[in-house]
């Protein structure tokens, strides 16, 4: 594995950020994105042990969803 991707969001009401690792239990949250930069690091080297190789990249992968009145 090369790398890992994160989708990362936005929430409306809080500000906060949730980012979950595609095809992996990986799941964070933080407050501002330095911190959650800093929990995904954390993430992943709690996920990955000695025994399973670790990727060499993270992807951060921002979505923003819109919302529009009809």
């Amino acid at each position: 594995m090369t790398e890992i991707i994160f989708e990362v969001t936005e929430a409306e009401v809080d500000g906060g950020f949730s980012a979950s690792a595609l095809g992996h239990g990986i799941h964070t949250e933080a407050d501002s994105l330095e911190e959650l930069r800093a929990n995904v690091r954390g993430a992943v080297d709690c996920y990955f042990d000695e025994t399973m190789p670790r990727p060499k990249l993270i992807r951060l992968h921002f979505v923003r969803d819109e919302v529009l009145v009809a």
